[in-house]
């Protein structure tokens, strides 16, 4: 999926609440589990309080990404 800047998005849902930082723990969690990652290695760079969240995470390459999400898409139309 893409964004209307054309940047790839990755779209998750986790079902811990977003109070005192639960949700932003569980998608720590669910995107270290899927990379096959330590915790430590994953953080949120921007959007601790908000949906859209900007994520640094050590180690990674993009064939990493797509294994684990499948392929980039290919622009807008890839929404």
């Amino acid at each position: 999926m893409t964004d209307d800047a054309g940047r790839a998005v990755l779209k998750l849902r986790v079902s811990a609440a977003a109070a005192d930082g639960a949700a932003n723990a569980a998608v720590i969690v669910l995107l270290a589990k899927a990379l096959k990652l330590p915790k430590s290695a994953i953080r949120i760079a921007a959007g601790e309080t908000a949906r859209l969240k900007r994520l640094e995470i050590e180690g990674v390459d993009a064939d990493d990404l797509a294994r684990a999400f499948g392929p980039e898409p290919d622009g807008p139309s890839g929404r």
